[in-house]
C-alpha cells in the first residue's frame, strides 16, 4: 500500500489547521478575509523564489491551468472564510467538504468506492454536529466554498501529473493572490510589524506547505482519492482543538473520526496497483 498520499495529505491536514491557530490572533486586526488575502501573497513570493517557474517555457494549456487553479484557490479560501463569518466553523467545514467529496464519489469507477466516498462525508457531518437557525448566506457561501474546492480538487491532480509540477503551483498561487488582492487594499494600512511575521510564518505553515503536500499527494495518487483523504481536515481540527485548545471530543465526533480515517485507509489501499 503506498502511504505517501495520506502522509502528504495529514502534513498538509496539520499545516492548514496550524495555520488557522496561528492566524486567528491577527483576525480582530485585519479581517479573516484580509488575513487569508496576505497570507496567500506572502506565500506567493516564497514559492517564487523557491520554485522559479521558467515563465518563458509556459504553454497556453499550462498558463489555462495554473490560472484555473488560482481563481479556485482565491475563491475557496474567501467563501470559506465568509461562510465562518455566519456560520459555525463545523457547518462551514462540513459544507466545504462537499466539493471534493462529489469529486471522489463521481470520479470513482467502482460502486464499493464510492461507498468509502459517503462514509468519510458522514464522518464529517458527525464531527460537524447538528445546528439549527442557519444564516442562508452563510450556507451559500460555504456551498461556493466547496464547488471551489471540489474544482481545487481536480486541478492539483492535473498541475501534479503536469509538467512543470511545483512550478506551475508557484503561478497559481500568484494568481490566486492577485484575484484577491483588491478585495483587501483598504486592510494594508494596519498591517505591523509583528503582523507581517505572523503572515510570513502563516503563509508558509498554512499555504506553502499544504498546497505542495496536495500537488505531490495527487500525483502519487488521484483526484478522487485525495478528495476523501481531504476528510482528515476536520479530523485534525479537531484532534488539535482537543490537544492545543482544550476543546471537548464527544462520542460522535470520535465515531465520526473513525469513519473518516477507516475510510480513508481503504481508499488508499484500494488506489494502490497490485
Amino acid at each position: 500500500m503506498d502511504v505517501r498520499p495520506v502522509l502528504l495529505v495529514l502534513i498538509g491536514s496539520l499545516g492548514i489547521q496550524s495555520s488557522a491557530l496561528i492566524s486567528s490572533t491577527l483576525f480582530a486586526q485585519l479581517g479573516t478575509v484580509a488575513v487569508s488575502t496576505f497570507r496567500l501573497v506572502l506565500a506567493s513570493a516564497i514559492m517564487l523564489v523557491v520554485f522559479r517557474p521558467p515563465l518563458r517555457r509556459f504553454s497556453r494549456a499550462r498558463w489555462m491551468n495554473a490560472g484555473v487553479y488560482g481563481v479556485a484557490l482565491a475563491a475557496m479560501n474567501q467563501f470559506y472564510f465568509a461562510a465562518v463569518d455566519r456560520i459555525p466553523l463545523g457547518v462551514a467545514v462540513t459544507l466545504d467538504f462537499l466539493g471534493p467529496a462529489c469529486v471522489s464519489f463521481f470520479g470513482l469507477r467502482h460502486s464499493k468506492e464510492r461507498h468509502w466516498a459517503i462514509v468519510a462525508f458522514v464522518g464529517v457531518v458527525l464531527i460537524a454536529g447538528p445546528s439549527s437557525g442557519l444564516d442562508r448566506l452563510g450556507i451559500l457561501f460555504g456551498l461556493l466554498a466547496g464547488a471551489f474546492f471540489g474544482l481545487y480538487t481536480v486541478y492539483a491532480e492535473r498541475l501534479g501529473k503536469a509538467e512543470g509540477g511545483l512550478g506551475d503551483l508557484a503561478i497559481s498561487v500568484s494568481v490566486a493572490a492577485l484575484v484577491a488582492l483588491p478585495f483587501t487594499f483598504q486592510e494594508v494600512t494596519a498591517l505591523d510589524l509583528h503582523a507581517v511575521a505572523v503572515l510570513a510564518i502563516a503563509a508558509l505553515v498554512g499555504v506553502v506547505i499544504p498546497y505542495v503536500a496536495d500537488t505531490l499527494a495527487a500525483r502519487y495518487s488521484s483526484a478522487a482519492v485525495v478528495g476523501t483523504l481531504f476528510a482528515l481536515d476536520p479530523v485534525v481540527g479537531s484532534l488539535l482543538g482537543w490537544l492545543v485548545a482544550g476543546d471537548s471530543l464527544t462520542v460522535r465526533m470520535v465515531t465520526g473520526i473513525a469513519f473518516v480515517t477507516v475510510a480513508g485507509a481503504v481508499m488508499t489501499w484500494r488506489s494502490t496497483p497490485r
